[in-house]
């Protein structure tokens, strides 16, 4: 069975609002009590939370539906609804939230305690308590609680290091980790050992920083071939790009010169990896044959442009040179990196005379209006409450909707689709702007 997953397809569906109540307080010797119906709770959010703890993506890999929990009706005597409970997912370090149909990056969760709202939950609707007024008194109707967002989104894990190690299978990668730094990766003479990417934390000096052990490149790589697909993108995050090379491989056709060049390929083909420093490290030199191989092939390096160090994990020669030079790379980049300013919130006003929602001529006999305010509207009415829908009515009228489709050409009769073409809601329009309800219940004549 899989421990480590770093890419999943989660599906996720925040609360639904509870409804909001319509009441009349009754109570004995008060006739007129008048409207206590409270307000609907508001749907659970689905949050995404960066916990340090956590270092893989296999709990969504195994239940990758999450649905928050829903807002509670209000109810009578001016009792509001509970709030739907927040479903918290804890992801490792470095998650990236993408959206699944259009690759879109969301966020990009970095540091511990991080959160990241990523479905919110529906609004509960009003209860007639908070909708009487001095004109409408005591409101029969109530509005309905807002659906809760729900989609798809993708996590992908890309580990947070400054340094990594790549190179062959059996090259020696996690023995360097295990001998630089105080992780126990799993260490065995046979190929594609290590099946997730190790981390250690390596400290040279005053600098202290972390080395990511990037398991199973091989040639074909980036195609897809061994593991090297999967892991590569845990190479982005990495400041420094460690060659580690065998100089002790019996394998045919296997040197340090040939695994270098195809292991750069391979980056290559990747992409986004040209601008990062490299260094190499001639593994194993203990073994008598890999130190007379490190002594030829060491030129050769040199003369790309690589610095070129030879250790040996099993024995710890080399190793302090290394780390100082790690630790000097690593430290130059941090340097190199811009500073970051607090986001600062930038306000700016609606202009004179912005509606909020456009009217769109479908055609001759269809008109279509889209905007935040109309089509959240329509979700809060309850069509089966006559009184309900001419408060609709009203509100549309407040905000100008009817006088835009006078503007637009609209003659009554016509089509009006409030919302998308597909999922909109669809009215026969009949002008009655200035006919707000106003007298008592049941004698608006747009019903």
């Amino acid at each position: 069975m899989a421990d480590f997953v770093d890419h999943v397809l989660l599906h996720i569906k925040a609360g639904d609002g509870g409804n909001g109540c319509a009441s009349v307080h009754r109570e004995k010797f008060k006739p007129l009590g008048g409207p206590d119906g409270g307000n609907g709770g508001r749907g659970g959010n689905i949050v995404l939370e960066v916990d340090a703890n956590t270092s893989t993506l296999l709990e969504y890999h195994h239940r990758p539906h999450r649905k928050a929990g829903n807002g509670k009706q209000g109810m009578g005597a001016n009792r509001d609804g509970a709030t739907g409970e927040d479903i918290i997912l804890k992801v490792p370090n470095g998650t990236v939230v993408k959206d699944a149909r259009s690759g879109e990056v969301l966020v990009d969760l970095v540091g511990p305690g991080t959160q990241y709202v990523a479905a919110s939950g529906g609004f509960g609707g009003l209860g007639n308590a908070a909708l009487a007024n001095a004109k409408r008194k005591a409101p029969g109707f109530a509005l309905l609680g807002e659906p809760g967002d729900e989609g798809d989104i993708v996590l992908e894990l890309k580990t947070v290091a400054d340094v990594a190690l790549v190179g062959f299978p059996n090259a020696g990668k996690s023995s360097l980790i295990a001998a630089l730094s105080a992780a126990r990766p799993k260490i065995a003479n046979y190929p594609f050992t290590t099946l997730i990417p190790n981390l250690g934390v390596v400290t040279a000096g005053e600098t202290v920083f972390t080395v990511a052990d990037v398991p199973g490149l091989i040639p074909g790589a980036s195609e897809g071939k061994g593991l090297g697909h999967e892991f590569l993108r845990h190479v982005e995050r990495c400041s420094t790009i460690v060659h580690v090379l065998d100089c002790a491989t019996l394998e045919p056709g296997r040197d340090p010169l040939t695994d270098y060049d195809v292991i750069e390929s391979e980056l290559e083909a990747y992409g986004s990896l040209q601008d990062r420093p490299r260094m190499v490290v001639l593994n194993k030199v203990d073994v008598p044959d890999g130190r007379e191989l490190a002594d030829i092939v060491r030129a050769s390096l040199e003369e790309r442009g690589v610095r070129v160090f030879e250790v040996s994990a099993a024995t710890h020669e080399g190793l302090k040179p290394f780390a100082f030079a790690m630790a000097e790379m690593v430290e130059l980049d941090r340097a190199n990196k811009p500073i970051v300013e607090p986001t600062r919130l930038v306000l700016r006003p609606k202009q004179l005379g912005e509606t909020g929602f456009t009217v769109h001529r479908v055609n001759e006999r269809t008109f279509q209006v889209t905007g935040e305010k109309p089509e959240r509207w329509i979700r809060q009415t309850d069509f089966t409450n006559d009184e309900a829908v001419g408060y609709l009515a009203d509100r549309l009228e407040r905000l100008g909707v009817e006088e835009e489709l006078v503007k637009a050409g609209a003659e009554p009769g016509v089509e009006v689709v409030i919302g998308s073409m597909e999922n909109g809601y669809i009215f026969d329009w009949q002008p009655t702007m200035g006919a707000r309800v106003a007298g008592p219940r049941g004698s608006d004549n747009r019903i």
